[in-house]
């Protein structure tokens, strides 16, 4: 699987464990910023992760800020992305199995289980269609 990460100046530190738990499991994938502490907005990384995940040049994303609510709203502005902000396994596995979630989204300052639980619940979790789906494109139709 391709995954497409991204974070603002407060995921710098987390990110690089994310990515571990991503090439550990046999992953590919490409960083869109940021690369340092200094003070970034969060919605142009939120963006760029959002908008080629759409493209389908990544099968998902992760994106990394203070408290995840910043880049979880920001990339939810892209027609086709459903991020969903976990803080543990369960809701990250539900967020892909019932929701067909394409972004993970983590506060690198909340409190939360233990990372590397949460990205691995997030990229095993397979959508379930059935009943899921028509809630799905009832949020896809939403999108206008």
């Amino acid at each position: 699987m391709r995954i497409a990460i991204g974070c603002d100046h407060w995921g710098v530190n987390l990110k690089p464990n994310i990515i571990k738990v991503i090439t550990g499991a046999g992953h590919s994938y490409e960083d869109f910023g940021c690369y340092t502490t200094d003070s970034v907005d969060y919605p142009d990384i939120a963006k760029k992760v959002a908008e080629a995940v759409t493209r389908d040049y990544f099968e998902c994303g992760i994106l990394i800020c203070g408290t995840g609510i910043g880049m979880s709203i920001a990339a939810n502005k892209v027609k086709g992305i459903r991020a969903a902000l976990c803080h543990d396994a369960f809701s990250a596995q539900r967020a892909r199995q019932h929701n067909d979630a394409n972004i993970l989204c983590l506060g690198a300052r909340e409190e939360q289980e233990p990372v590397a639980e949460i990205v691995n619940a997030f990229l095993t979790g397979e959508f379930e269609g059935g009943r899921h789906q028509r809630r799905v494109d009832k949020v896809r139709d939403m999108e206008g």
